[in-house]
């Protein structure tokens, strides 16, 4: 029987699966999860307040691999994953419990609702499930996260450094110091941060797995920080890649094009939020489940040994930037 408890120093909460370690189990398919057709533009309009919520969206993102065959890849690995609430970092964190690994996320405070139904997701396929939340803008926060990790498992062997924020502006001139600052504290400053607490604890085999992004390498016309800091996190993958070779430590990158998650929700106007992907050649968003299986490349040894320092794109059919 699952189990929880709160952590009354840090507000975290574990929670215990009923599988026996060394069973991989597949995930019930869902009815609206069964079909391999794909939603298309035009989406509902929507908007949502930031950071916004997967729960609330609609369609709802697909998360859970119907079609995906685990095969005990991460049998008896630690991940820890940011932004893992919902998005990418959920369908991750739901494939790698279904490949036998146990998992902690981070999230925002606002985000609890989205970050439940992923640790049950996580406890579904059998594994363990740490929440923990807090904002990886914050240097503590980053330490004491990772430490919470290494007390609850003993180690860790999966870094996933996926949080994000993005805001829209039609030209430099409306992008504020403010928003310029927490973005790049977001998505570069706290993939430093998580990365080098991380570092302390990893031994040889260990991987860890950035999210970048599409507009990291062509730009993007008013997503200019998100961009920027985009394209510093396939520089800092690539020298950090570099630094640990040494170590036995692999470290790739992720660079998606469209995917329908809360970030852009949260993020583009009602109408824009409806035809989000339709300019691929695909004219759709990716699922998150489209994206993590490239993740679980990253992580598994037996897959990917000898790989490090890589960008793969999952661009929807687009080849300029691959």
């Amino acid at each position: 029987m699952a189990k929880s408890r709160e952590k009354s120093a840090s507000t975290n909460v574990k929670s215990s699966g009923s599988k026996q370690r060394g069973e991989i189990r597949e995930m019930p398919l869902r009815k609206d999860m069964a079909s391999e057709r794909k939603p298309k533009p035009p989406y509902p309009e929507q908007h949502q307040q930031r950071p916004g919520l997967e729960r609330d969206m609609k369609p709802r993102p697909r998360f859970s691999g119907a079609g995906y065959k685990p095969a005990g890849k991460l049998e008896g690995k630690c991940a820890l994953v940011t932004g893992g609430d919902s998005g990418i970092g959920r369908a991750v964190a739901v494939l790698y419990a279904r490949e036998g690994a146990d998992v902690a996320i981070v999230y925002l405070p606002q985000e609890q609702a989205d970050a439940e139904e992923t640790r049950a997701a996580v406890e579904e396929a059998g594994r363990e499930c740490l929440l923990i939340p807090g904002d990886v803008t914050e240097t503590q926060f980053c330490d004491d996260a990772v430490e919470e990790v290494v007390r609850e498992f003993g180690k860790i062997d999966i870094l996933v450094n996926n949080a994000a924020f993005q805001q829209h502006a039609e030209s430099i001139e409306e992008v504020t110091d403010e928003v310029w600052d927490h973005t790049f504290k977001t998505n570069i400053y706290g993939y430093f941060r998580m990365a080098r607490a991380a570092l302390r604890h990893m031994q040889t085999g260990a991987a860890i797995i950035n999210t970048g992004s599409i507009t990291g390498l062509e730009g993007s016309q008013q997503l200019l920080a998100y961009s920027a800091t985009k394209g510093a996190i396939h520089a800092f993958t690539k020298s950090l890649a570099q630094s640990v070779t040494e170590r036995g430590i692999r470290v790739n990158c992720v660079a998606p094009g469209p995917v329908w998650t809360p970030l852009n929700v949260a993020d583009k106007e009602p109408k824009k939020v409806a035809q989000h992907g339709a300019k691929t050649p695909l004219q759709r968003a990716a699922q998150p489940e489209e994206i993590a299986p490239t993740y679980v490349f990253f992580a598994s040894e037996g897959d990917s040994s000898y790989v490090t320092g890589e960008i793969i794109t999952l661009l929807g059919g687009e080849t300029t930037a691959a």
